[in-house]
């Protein structure tokens, strides 16, 4: 063993919750080290988050040349070069990851790269190819992420059998797919390929597609989907998947009786499994909670010194919650007196598909059953100038009140560009913004957001254009 190292932080993991709580550390005043076993930036950066926005960026660009004559345009010979369309995802990954490197560099924080192993409370060795690195640390962070989930009789053979990895990697686009799971990742997909050609089936095992999303919300969407000739098969379960040659078969339990459906390829987007192995958990003594490590409000495990964030510390498994994590887990072991614990209500949560989905805090079918006294407001695109304007008209923005109070219980919508909407609400319940202040603001026109108001508007009965 050589070396010895002795930092304030060490983080285990260089994703959006590792490096976040890393720059977070040192500008505090920390001496931090970052251990990344693979690529800085995690999946998020370079097999999640970024690299399928770059995908479905070009899907919709593809889309809307299609569509050039709505729009009094003529373009001839419409074509894509799948090679280029994945060559410029890949391209767009590493500009970020190199941006997380030097952004660690430039907050002196250590880059160490190996496999981590927690050998003792404050202890870290470090393995790889060339070195064993045994390190020290008054605060160890995991920050390890999770992987794609598989079951005994769902795994991937990276052949027609595909992870998510697989799928934004294709060298020749498949003219059938099917695709396990239709939370963000298997919607996001399944709008990918449908973009360019592709006959895509979804099963998913809940009686409805979007699982966590409102179910009005989810409804439109399966309903814009299959417009769009994307097959659903909902309350359904994958009972066999087999490979052949070149093709994968499915037998599907459906609630009308089982199927058999063949595809080239299939995706399997069940969930995530965290990656806890060979971390030393287990000697530690580490609690977990169904596979992931148990936390408190601030990010610490059982044991004094370490703590877990992000995907590893359970849902949702989102890269924006894993870096307000992190930023919470450095600011309380630094005990500034303005940290607050994390309200996970007031997550957004946003799938990049066409149409896009977001929604923040809870459903009308949650409060419903919860006993809350509701009101509930709705404005559709159709009825937005602004929507009508960039040839948009299909979609819906829905707000959720208290009854009594006023207060902004929660916000679901589907259309063009609401992921980036969400924001407005996400601020509005982080200030415990009421209904009346909301109809208060001035909306700039014309703008998509002008439909924020109206949902509220119409939740009072005072909707002005529809």
């Amino acid at each position: 063993m050589t070396n010895l190292t002795n930092f304030d932080i060490a983080v285990i993991g260089g994703g959006p919750g590792g490096y976040v709580a890393a720059i977070r550390a040192a500008q505090l005043g920390f001496k931090v080290a970052v251990v990344e076993k693979e690529h800085l930036g995690g999946i998020c950066l370079n097999w999640g988050c970024i690299p399928t926005k770059a995908l479905l960026r070009s899907a919709e660009m593809y889309q809307s040349i299609m569509h050039a004559q709505e729009y009094g345009l003529r373009v001839r010979e419409v074509s894509f070069d799948l090679k280029a369309v994945v060559d410029r995802s890949r391209k767009v990954s590493a500009q970020l990851a190199n941006g997380v490197k030097h952004l660690l560099k430039k907050n002196k924080i250590h880059i160490i790269d190996g496999k981590a192993t927690i050998s003792a409370a404050g202890k870290i060795l470090v393995q790889s190819a060339t070195t064993n690195l045994s390190i020290e640390a008054k605060h160890i962070i995991i920050a390890t992420g999770a992987r794609a989930k598989t079951l005994p009789h769902l795994k991937p053979d990276n052949r027609v059998i595909w992870t998510y990895k697989d799928a934004m990697l294709p060298t020749v686009l498949p003219k059938s797919l099917i695709i396990i799971g239709s939370g963000a990742i298997g919607i996001e997909f399944a709008s990918f390929y449908n973009s360019f050609g592709c006959q895509v089936t979804v099963i998913e095992m809940q009686n409805k597609i979007l699982p966590i999303e409102d179910e009005e919300i989810s409804i439109l969407a399966q309903k814009a989907f299959e417009k769009k000739g994307i097959k659903f098969y909902t309350a359904s379960t994958v009972n066999e998947l087999r490979s052949s040659e070149n093709n994968v078969h499915a037998v599907v339990k459906t609630p009308t009786g089982e199927i058999k459906i063949s595809a080239d390829k299939a995706i399997l987007a069940i969930g995530i499994t965290p990656n806890i192995e060979d971390l030393g958990i287990e000697k530690l003594g580490i609690m977990l909670d169904r596979g992931h490590i148990k936390t408190d409000q601030w990010g610490k495990t059982n044991i004094d010194g370490i703590y877990a964030i992000g995907d590893v510390a359970g849902a949702p498994w989102l890269a924006h919650k894993a870096s307000h994590e992190g930023i919470i887990c450095i600011e309380k072991i630094a005990n500034l007196k303005t940290v607050h614990p994390l309200d996970k209500t007031n997550i957004p949560g946003c799938t990049y598909s066409t149409p896009q989905i977001a929604s923040i805090g809870q459903t009308e079918q949650a409060l419903k059953a919860g006993g809350r006294s509701i009101k509930v407001g709705r404005f559709p695109f159709v009825g937005n100038g602004k929507a009508i304007a960039l040839g948009e008209p299909e979609g819906l923005i829905k707000t959720i009140f208290d009854a009594k109070t006023g207060e902004l219980l929660g916000a679901h919508m589907i259309g063009a560009e609401v992921t980036e909407l969400i924001q407005g609400y996400t601020i509005a319940r982080k200030l415990e913004t009421t209904a009346q202040e909301l109809i208060d603001t001035i909306f700039p026109h014309p703008t998509l957001s002008e439909m924020m108001h109206e949902s509220v508007l119409d939740a009072y009965q005072r909707v002005i254009h529809f």
